[in-house]
């Protein structure tokens, strides 16, 4: 028996069942059960057994008769026709006959609508199936299961999607929506995938709502679905109904405030009878919240209206709800609903709602009659959409901004935005378009304006790759005074100038550090972000931590998904593996739902990177060219190398070593002197280029790449840049000239920052100390890089490892880690409930519920061999433990 509420996919999930039964060769029977028919006696049972009444001659006498009578097809005693026991014995035999020749699927769907007749047929036929080659399979909506199937039989219930299945969903619409449309989407449809589908088409047709709306509009199958029983309903309970679906809270009090004439209670009581909502505690639980949109839809403009003002008057101890309600009743513009929105909407920015205060601003700005102030507030708008992470949102805002003003600190102001919500997809070039000329006309009027645009840029820039703009950046910062602003200035020239202004950039580092905000969550980032390009990586992932940290707790989902992706970067490259696939998984979700593609596809480049070096080559190589489908990424170099370099790995993985050098040589150009295809990442992937140099025959190519790459670089490089290059030569040089180049790439004790890096350069190492005959010189090599291999889990490096180690011959015990038996989502949950985060937390934080989490954990712990959360830290890698 497979329960849910209307529209949760119990349809589709029959029609996945037949089609399954047909792959297997399995025979399918099928019945839908119809309101108009559950009057007519055995209507359901004919249309089941329709296709086997062709065989009743082969029944016996009295089963035959009994069926010919039932459904009207000869003449027979009245005593056979009305036995339901012969009747139902003929049915059944009638099936089993058909059973022996050939499997059956029998596919009851909208049972609650089968006539009474037909659901005795089915439970006397369900009582019997054992030693049959018969199934079963009842599809019912979860209030109204038939009484013959409310607890015999196994039921199935058919919840709600999770967040990230829902988000899929969405992507899958011919018109997938985004931005504020597509949070408003996922919450009103709460994972019903028929709402989500609906609501998508709605949209794309254009049925939207005035800013701030209570509700989406439904489409009339919605609308059918959810509040059928509406009309039937006497007008006290409508109104009663209208109230609780416009208070926008479930507490009962409002209703019995707002309308003192109504017998309150008595009044929702044929509204709970039908299933409408429930009244419990002091709340009126719709549900589910499309009943509340199609009751709120269902009603007038003139009985809204009416409704929010009755609640306005009940409501004036709580100003931020009493303004939304007045708002929502106004004929037009009206200053003083605009300036109390205005101040609910503060009141939700200081305590991080950020997209409450952007929906509270658009609406006030809206009901503003003076064109400066709705300016100012649709810029104020746009500013708190962009950290509520909606991208469209932004855009559309600050659209609107050039139609009611013509000042130019404003325009300039809505041009960052508007160049920031275009550079969180993939239209670098588009934004760059957009912020530069601002940071140019407003490096003098307005300098710190300047910088915010040029540190938007930035990113921009950086993602492009494009030299270009290296140029022109340099060109306007000169005309900036940055003392005011290290913050941004750091970022502006650290983004742009990685490697070859690396002194410069350290001290730039030094003072935006010293003078950053310890609340300003942007100029942690900000600083953080700049940390993590100058190859700081300890500092950047303590402050991207504590960045996320704080987004988290204000529920800034948009900007969440830019901070955790260069959180999960900074842990990937720091060894903290089961880190970075939490962040680069939450990254991913939170920028699917926010439409930030830069993210959505550098998350899971991540993610492919991560399977490659875990040695699934075929995830890897699976889940990268799907994130690029579709994509041009010519004009995103990052991402591009970052491609390259994911599919290089599964291919070394995979020992098909030409073409992993094919792939990483693409991350450098086929110049007669190559040039870094993206100057700041192609640098990192030199080692793995030379590695698969060698072992695919191209060193003379490999060694022209190296001497380019070390051409471009400045002359004061990182500790990391230093150690890459001198693996790339040792493994590219001379055997005579080898060894130093190793040597030199060892001997900075800062390389421990980048544990898997070192190790690779060990093993390297101690690979070709062994091939010189050296081998208790290798083994210490050796010996360390297998323990970073193992603990990280990149299983085709411990296992190259330890082939070195027994040939250098050294016994290898190979340990068993308990947490490698944990899948990925096991992993992340026992990793975030060891920092000490609530089965609810965790749920909030993956998009599972916590009745999930528990389930997991009580897996995970007798993998373990432990008995309490207490001790998941020890249990887990040291990897797992929390970041500083």
């Amino acid at each position: 028996m497979v329960t849910g509420e209307p529209g949760s996919g119990k349809s589709t999930l029959v029609d996945w069942a037949a089609a399954e039964a047909s792959a297997q060769k399995v025979r399918t029977l099928r019945v839908r059960g119809s309101e108009g028919e559950s009057g007519l006696c055995l209507a359901g049972a004919h249309q089941l057994l329709r296709p086997l009444l062709g065989a009743m001659d082969g029944l016996p006498e009295r089963q035959r008769l009994a069926l010919h009578g039932a459904f009207g097809l000869g003449t027979a005693p009245e005593t056979a026709s009305t036995d339901p026991l012969l009747l139902h014995l003929g049915a059944l035999t009638l099936l089993s006959d058909a059973a022996a020749e050939q499997p059956l699927l029998l596919l009851v769907d909208d049972a609650q609508w089968l006539d009474l007749g037909t659901l005795d047929l089915l439970a006397f036929v369900a009582r019997r199936l054992d030693g049959e080659r018969i199934c079963l399979l009842l599809a019912a909506r979860e209030e109204a299961v038939p009484a013959r199937f409310d607890r015999d039989f196994p039921h199935l219930a058919v919840g709600p999607l999770e967040r990230a299945a829902a988000v899929q969903l969405l992507d899958a619409q011919p018109t997938p929506p985004q931005g504020r449309a597509r949070a408003q989407i996922l919450q009103q449809a709460a994972g019903n995938p028929l709402a989500l589908i609906e609501l998508s088409l709605a949209l794309a047709h254009g049925r939207t709502g005035p800013a701030g709306a209570a509700t989406l509009p439904l489409t009339r199958r919605l609308k059918n679905l959810f509040a059928a029983e509406l009309p039937a309903l006497p007008a006290d309970t409508r109104r009663a109904l209208l109230l609780a679906a416009a208070a926008g809270t479930a507490r009962l009090v409002d209703v019995l405030r707002a309308a003192p004439d109504l017998a309150g209670l008595e009044a929702l009581l044929p509204a709970e009878g039908v299933g409408l909502v429930r009244v419990a505690d002091g709340q009126v639980t719709f549900r589910h919240p499309l009943v509340r949109s199609a009751v709120y839809q269902a009603a007038s403009f003139s009985e809204r209206r009416a409704t929010h003002l009755a609640l306005a008057d009940a409501l004036t101890d709580q100003p931020d709800r009493r303004a939304w309600h007045l708002a929502a009743a106004a004929l037009g513009p009206d200053r003083q609903v605009a300036d109390a929105l205005a101040d609910s909407a503060e009141h939700s920015r200081s305590r991080g709602g950020h997209a409450a205060a952007a929906t509270a601003l658009e609406r006030a700005a809206e009901l503003t009659p003076d064109l400066q102030q709705r300016a100012e507030r649709l810029l104020a708008a746009a500013r708190s959409a962009m950290y509520a992470g909606h991208p469209q949102w932004v855009a559309d805002l600050t659209a609107r901004v050039a139609d009611v003003t013509q000042e130019p600190r404003l325009r300039a102001e809505a041009s960052l935005w508007r160049g920031w919500a275009l550079g969180v997809t993939l239209a670098h070039d588009e934004a760059l378009a957009v912020l530069l000329p601002v940071a140019e006309a407003m490096a003098d009027p307005a300098p710190a304006l300047a910088l915010g645009a040029l540190s938007t840029a930035a990113t921009s820039a950086y993602n492009s790759g494009d030299p270009f703009y290296q140029g022109e950046f340099a060109r306007i910062c000169a005309r900036v005074v940055e003392d005011d602003h290290p913050v941004d200035a750091a970022w502006s020239h650290a983004a742009l100038h990685p490697h070859t202004q690396r002194a410069d950039l350290l001290l730039r580092l030094e003072r935006a550090h010293a003078a950053m905000t310890p609340d300003s969550v942007g100029e942690i980032a900000a600083v953080g972000a700049t940390a993590w390009i100058l190859d700081e990586t300890e500092l950047a992932v303590r402050l991207l931590g504590q960045a996320m940290d704080h987004l988290r707790r204000t529920g800034t989902t948009g900007t969440n998904a830019t901070v955790a992706q260069a959180l999960a970067l900074a842990r990937f490259e720091s060894g903290a593996w089961a880190g970075t696939q939490a962040a680069a998984e939450d990254a991913f979700w939170m920028a699917t739902e926010a439409g930030a593609d830069n993210v959505t596809v550098g998350s899971s480049l991540l993610q492919a990177t991560l399977h490659a070096l875990r040695g699934d080559h075929e995830a890897a190589r699976v889940l990268a060219q799907q994130a690029v489908r579709g994509l041009d990424l010519r004009k995103s170099r990052s991402l591009h190398v970052r491609y390259r370099h994911a599919l290089g790995l599964a291919a070394t993985v995979a020992g098909d070593h030409g073409s992993a050098y094919d792939l990483l040589r693409a991350t450098y150009t086929r110049d007669f002197q190559p040039l870094p295809v993206h100057y700041h990442a192609s640098v990192y992937y030199l080692g793995d280029l030379a590695a698969a140099a060698v072992r695919a025959d191209r060193i003379q190519d490999a060694r022209s790449v190296l001497e380019a790459a070390q051409y471009s670089l400045g002359p004061t490089r990182s500790s990391r840049v230093h150690a890459v290059v001198e693996r790339a030569a040792a493994l590219l040089s001379a055997p005579e000239d080898a060894e130093q180049h190793f040597l030199g790439a060892l001997d900075d004790p800062a390389c421990t920052q980048w544990p898997f890096e070192l190790a690779l350069t060990r093993l390297d190492f101690g690979e070709w100390l062994r091939r010189q005959r050296r081998a208790a010189e290798a083994r210490p090599m050796l010996s360390g890089a297998l323990e970073v291999f193992q603990r990280l889990g990149a299983q085709p490096w411990a296992e190259r490892a330890t082939a070195e180690l027994r040939a250098a011959g050294a016994p290898v015990t190979v340990p068993t880690a308990p947490a490698a038996e944990l899948t990925p989502q096991e992993r992340q949950i026992a990793e975030l409930a060891a920092q000490g985060l609530t089965n609810r937390d965790i749920a909030a934080r993956l998009y599972l519920s916590p009745r999930t989490v528990g389930y997991h954990l009580h897996k995970i712990f007798p993998k373990l061999g432990i008995r309490s959360r207490g001790q998941l830290r020890d249990a887990l890698s040291p990897d797992a433990a929390p970041s500083p």
